[in-house]
């Protein structure tokens, strides 16, 4: 019976309660919070929460400046243990940057005030979203 419970499901689930359970996301009201800001994609588009997803999907999610690229082999509606979490999707992101380059990236000495329009873009220009800016507009 516990099992039953746990299993893959049948029909489709919601993509915040999949993300969720599939450990992308800590707590279940984190990734609804991401749907809501737009962070979470299927198959291209953005979505909200109540969106269905089903075997096959494309699921992109934006979480802490790192973008996670997945794509659904199982349907779970409860959250299940890594190793039965790491089966339910196949894992197609790009390598985590080094962790030097993260902190290199956004680090600003303390007391200098509000950083000018150029310093913005530079600290963009370092962070690689420049490019992904001038895409989108």
């Amino acid at each position: 019976m516990a099992e039953a419970a746990n299993g893959p499901s049948t029909g489709p689930v919601r993509v915040d309660s999949w993300i969720w359970s599939v450990r992308l996301t800590k707590t279940r009201s984190q990734a609804g919070t991401a749907c809501r800001a737009g962070h979470v994609h299927v198959n291209g588009e953005r979505v909200k929460a109540s969106h269905q997803v089903k075997a096959g999907d494309e699921v992109r999610v934006r979480l802490e400046g790192r973008e996670r690229i997945v794509k659904v082999v199982q349907l779970l509606r409860k959250r299940v243990g890594a190793p039965v979490a790491v089966e339910a999707y196949i894992d197609m992101s790009p390598p985590p940057p080094a962790r030097a380059d993260v902190l290199a990236a956004g680090v600003r000495d303390r007391g200098l005030g509000r950083p000018t329009k150029r310093d913005r873009r530079e600290m963009e220009r370092l962070r690689g979203l420049a490019e992904s800016r001038r895409a989108a507009g």
